[in-house]
């Protein structure tokens, strides 16, 4: 693409148009904005009489319960990422490359999902206990099984999926790091494990501490797991205390309260490490030790177990779900959670892409201290719950729909309905609001990379912002602008809470119909639907996957 076709444009220079851009850009990300404010504005608003009961019974067990969860999850994705990510960098076993990418497949697993699968696997009627009852002979109360429907379990289940955010991290802080100062610590006498302690870990602590605060903040947001374990976490309260107390006012001030959790994990991920300075990239990387014997099979058979429990075990037992129902696939009911789900995830992902466009490439025009501020503001919605998204979306919706009406009422003596609420434009906007961080890295990466004498060269040709971004930014942003699409796309057919919320009467998807399947004890006819989900997941685990591997040499 020659800049050359631009002579035909325009011959005047106009930078003030790139007013033009900046109050769309506040506007759009004053929406954007709303639900997340709406929430913390209900915290304003007259408390219920149920308010009261609710602290004094259940918000102190939700509250223990969500510390103990964020507690073990947070310990079992540190010991398991960063084993990981240092067994995989610093040494050299059978299977290292394979596992490498491999360990990154749970990320392809929702939560949800492994929980339903675990406990098909592991229940009373499962295989594996009904297996040992016909092994050894045993009967009901003869044994001992781990409840896996319990706290224990949802951490289990979170921790298996959610490591691969440490393990992805740190393995690229470890890949990075200096080999001369790893070299030194071993030439002073440090064994490897000493060296890791004293001299790898601290210099990875910041992408340690960016990776579990990232879990930590999925844990939070979690609804299927909990929900379907029985856990009294923050998420699985607010949905009954809607549902079963019909009060959206407090259902929103109980996600104000789990606004603070999420508030105070960001503050202290960036206070660890506002003041500390971490500068060892080097251009030669430290040689990783060779592993033989007992310790190279060893390391080979720990992380295979590892990736094994986090995504192939569960997998296979999905498939197996799966194929004694495959004439599901052709049944009209599943086709049309095939349709509803892609139509949705497809709608979504180009309304995320758009604004991300109109965000990013607004604050490139116009990088105002007030622009910042509000593109950061709107971009917070990644991490906030799909849960708190969705009661922030429905509280502006309902008050909307009620005023409508009651002006129609008033003045033409008939009743307009629902327009916005449990309609797709709320659902819509609500997998805006959550998930338009994910396009606006996206672009915001893209156009970082594209020098502004580009832009310089463009108006001086007499192109206006528009036409620069149609001809000149678009065709460079291409890569960026579908890995995008794809983040989001993927994103949106995983989402539980805000779509079974939002959801118009008349629409199902195959996330929700998993979960309603498997609420009703049908685990093998959730399978289907599961395993779709988990296939097209996939897809950015292959992305990230070739990122990797495109900046690792080949060592086997």
């Amino acid at each position: 693409m020659a800049l050359g076709s631009l002579l035909t444009s325009h011959s005047r220079t106009a930078p003030s148009q790139t007013g033009g851009w900046r109050w769309p850009l506040l506007l759009t990300a004053a929406v954007i904005a709303m639900p997340v404010m709406v929430i913390v504005g209900s915290l304003l608003l007259p408390y219920s009489e149920s308010w009261g009961h609710l602290l004094e019974t259940v918000v102190p067990r939700y509250v223990a319960t969500s510390l103990w969860l964020m507690a073990g999850v947070g310990l079992g994705t540190f010991v398991i990422g960063v084993g990981a990510a240092w067994l995989t960098t610093a040494y050299e076993f059978p299977g290292r490359r394979m596992l490498s990418w491999a360990l990154l497949l749970p990320m392809a697993m929702p939560a949800y999902i492994i929980a339903y699968t675990y406990t098909g696997m592991l229940d009373f009627s499962g295989p594996v206990q009904s297996g040992l009852r016909d092994w050894f002979g045993w009967g009901y109360g003869d044994y001992y099984f781990p409840q896996i429907r319990s706290l224990g379990g949802a951490i289990c289940m979170l921790s298996l999926v959610l490591y691969p955010y440490v393990y992805l991290l740190t393995r690229v802080a470890f890949m990075e790091q200096s080999a001369t100062i790893l070299e030194a610590g071993r030439s002073l006498g440090r064994t490897p494990r000493q060296t890791f302690f004293a001299v790898a870990l601290p210099m990875a602590r910041p992408a340690i501490v960016a990776g579990v605060s990232l879990a930590l903040m999925e844990t939070l947001a979690d609804f299927g797991t909990v929900d379907y374990f029985g856990v009294s976490a923050f998420t699985a309260g607010i949905f009954r205390t809607w549902y079963g107390l019909g009060e959206l006012t407090t259902a929103a001030q109980l996600c104000a309260m789990l606004l603070v959790f999420i508030l105070v994990l960001v503050t202290l991920e960036r206070a660890s490490r506002s003041r500390m300075r971490f500068h060892y990239r080097s251009a030669r990387r430290a040689a990783p030790l060779r592993l033989s014997g007992w310790q190279g099979a060893g390391a080979s058979i720990a992380l295979s177990l590892v990736m094994t429990a986090g995504f192939l075990l569960p997998a296979l037992q999905l498939l197996e779900w799966s194929l004694d129902r495959w004439r599901a696939i052709f049944d009209s009911a599943f086709l049309s959670l095939v349709y509803n789900s892609f139509m949705l995830a497809t709608l979504a992902s180009v309304c995320c892409l758009l604004v991300a466009l109109l965000l990013g490439y607004g604050k490139r025009l116009s990088p105002g201290l007030m622009e910042s501020a509000t593109v950061r503001v709107a971009s917070m919605g990644y991490a906030v719950p799909g849960m708190v998204i969705a009661v922030g979306v429905l509280i502006p919706f309902a008050w909307l729909d009620n005023r409508v009406d009651a002006l129609f009422r008033a003045w033409f003596d008939n009743s307009t309905g629902l327009i916005l609420s449990g309609t797709m434009a709320a659902l819509l906007f609500a997998y805006v609001v959550r998930f338009l961080s994910v396009s606006l890295q996206s672009v915001e990466s893209g156009l970082a990379r594209i020098g502004p004498e580009l832009d310089e060269s463009a108006r001086t040709l007499g192109a206006n912002p528009t036409q620069t971004l149609r001809r000149v930014h678009l065709p460079m942003l291409r890569g960026s602008l579908l890995t995008a699409l794809l983040l989001v796309f993927v994103d949106v057919l995983k989402e539980l809470p805000a779509t079974l919320i939002l959801r118009p009467f008349d629409v199902n998807t195959l996330a929700v119909r998993a979960y309603e399947l498997a609420s009703d004890e049908r685990l093998a006819d959730a399978a289907l639907p599961a395993l779709a989900i988990v296939i097209i997941g996939l897809a950015p685990v292959i992305l990230l996957v070739r990122g990797i591997l495109s900046g690792e040499p080949n060592r086997e």
